[in-house]
């Protein structure tokens, strides 16, 4: 249903005319005159109606896209959500995993860990605390607490080049994606912060943001990363108060940033006092370029998790704080969820000082390679973008795709994937292109005939491609 007649009223919602817009499309919602699922003007069509610029309605529909108001879906257009909660988003961004819809189809949307003993591991771990009369799961944990296990996370990052980091600039989370609402809590100020990204990236920056209240705006990106010019442009016209980035392995695209780009970045936001948010839960164990955190450590929030090089059920995140920053950080924790879960911490205590928890990261890289390996056997031929040991690939389309249309055949060829509409912000960039995840629950042979099933479907694009 095309509610094209919907005309609000900006007049009784004050602010600018973006926030009136935002306003008036809540109270439309909540009064019925615009149901569930009734679709929405153009940006350009209720733009000419209301007599306001085509940028005014586009940055409306993005912040209610945000906050989980609306729905936007690339060839058909914009749509009240279906199911619209008080605050969230109307869909997850995380990729469930249904039994039922997964059967006998390959999962390529998310990375999933090959099992290489960690269950095994696990059960000795545990069997060992429970051995140890010492252990006291009666108490709330405390920051204090996880002292010793804020030691060991340092050692585990000896392989990246951070600058000066002891435990007490650590903070831990439960997992990457609670880092991140973390840093938001204890750097963002005022009714509408505004937070910068990539123009391509991972969604839980979005929903991150969306949570905080701040607004959005993307970056372009090009083959070295982030571009400086359009930092600095954005922080002289704006007043942004964070940057979240993605240096060792982007997400989605694989870009590796060079030093030099990290430099001019480390420079930008210094000049302009903005905070950065290094997100680096993708990267692999080792890297000889110095991190951001390394070169503006008195601005750098360094995020990190198991989830992506042991397993995604321990929930165990981290962040390394800008200098002086770590009881700050930690204090915003404690007042979160007071620490982590004993259970939880002793279980990724004993793995890390055990050294079990080096062994299980490298033989998971071992995993991952191996299958990347088949897929850049067959798919090496076409544009496609990838970097040793990550669990991604980034596969740009040839002439005659559409990304939605590609993934929509692919799913129906046994394989789901991630189009790029899915990293974009609403109305931003998406090119005609997809990422594919490796699933580790899959042998090499089985994800090699996957990707032969895409193949196939590369050299054959539709005569005719929706619009």
């Amino acid at each position: 249903m095309t509610n094209t007649n919907w005309l609000p009223d900006l007049t009784q919602f004050p602010g600018p005319k973006y926030l009136a817009l935002v306003r008036a499309l809540r109270e439309a919602v909540r009064v019925g005159t615009l149901p569930s699922d009734s679709q929405l003007p153009t940006v350009r069509e209720l733009a000419w109606q209301m007599k306001v610029t085509p940028g005014t309605v586009s940055r409306a529909y993005q912040l209610a896209t945000q906050e989980g108001l609306l729905a936007a879906t690339v060839g058909r257009g914009t749509f009240v959500a279906s199911a619209t909660p008080r605050f969230g988003p109307a869909q997850s961004f995380y990729a469930e995993r249904d039994p039922a819809h997964l059967a006998g189809r390959i999962d390529m949307r998310s990375p999933r860990m090959p099992d290489v003993g960690q269950g095994a591991a696990f059960n000795a771990a545990l069997a060992g605390l429970a051995d140890t009369s010492a252990n006291d799961w009666l108490d709330y944990p405390s920051q204090r607490g996880e002292a010793e296990l804020r030691e060991q996370v340092v050692n585990w990052l000896q392989g990246r080049v951070l600058g000066s980091v002891t435990a007490d600039d650590i903070a831990l989370s439960y997992g990457g994606q609670s880092a991140i609402n973390l840093i938001f809590q204890c750097c963002l100020r005022g009714d509408r912060p505004l937070v910068l990204i990539e123009d391509l990236a991972y969604a839980g920056f979005r929903h991150a943001a969306r949570l905080s209240r701040a607004d959005l705006l993307a970056l372009e990106v090009d083959d070295e990363g982030l571009r400086p010019d359009a930092l600095e442009a954005a922080c002289r016209k704006h007043s942004p108060q964070v940057l979240c980035l993605t240096t060792e392995a982007q997400n989605p695209t694989t870009v590796r940033m060079p030093e030099h780009r990290r430099h001019e970045i480390a420079d930008i936001a210094k000049s302009y006092e903005i905070q950065i948010i290094e997100d680096d839960c993708y990267s692999i164990a080792h890297s000889n370029i110095p991190s951001l955190r390394a070169l503006a450590p008195d601005r750098t929030w360094y995020v990190g998790s198991f989830s992506k090089s042991i397993s995604a059920a321990l929930r165990l995140g981290y962040v390394v704080c800008p200098n002086g920053m770590g009881q700050a950080g930690r204090l915003t924790a404690q007042h979160s969820f007071f620490g982590l879960a004993r259970p939880v911490s002793d279980l990724c205590l004993s793995l890390l000082s055990s050294g079990t928890a080096d062994a299980l990261r490298s033989a998971v890289q071992d995993g991952f390679t191996d299958r990347l390996e088949g897929v850049v056997n067959i798919l090496g031929a076409y544009d496609l973008s990838w970097q040793q040991g990550l669990p991604f690939v980034w596969l740009r389309l040839p002439s005659g795709w559409r990304a939605s249309i590609f993934a929509r055949m692919a799913e129906n060829e046994g394989v789901l994937l991630r189009s790029a509409d899915e990293f974009a912000l609403i109305h931003g960039r998406a090119p005609n292109a997809v990422r594919m995840a490796l699933p580790g629950n899959h042998s090499r042979a089985q994800i090699e005939e996957a990707c032969r099933r895409l193949a196939r479907l590369l050299d054959s694009p539709p005569s005719e491609l929706s619009v």
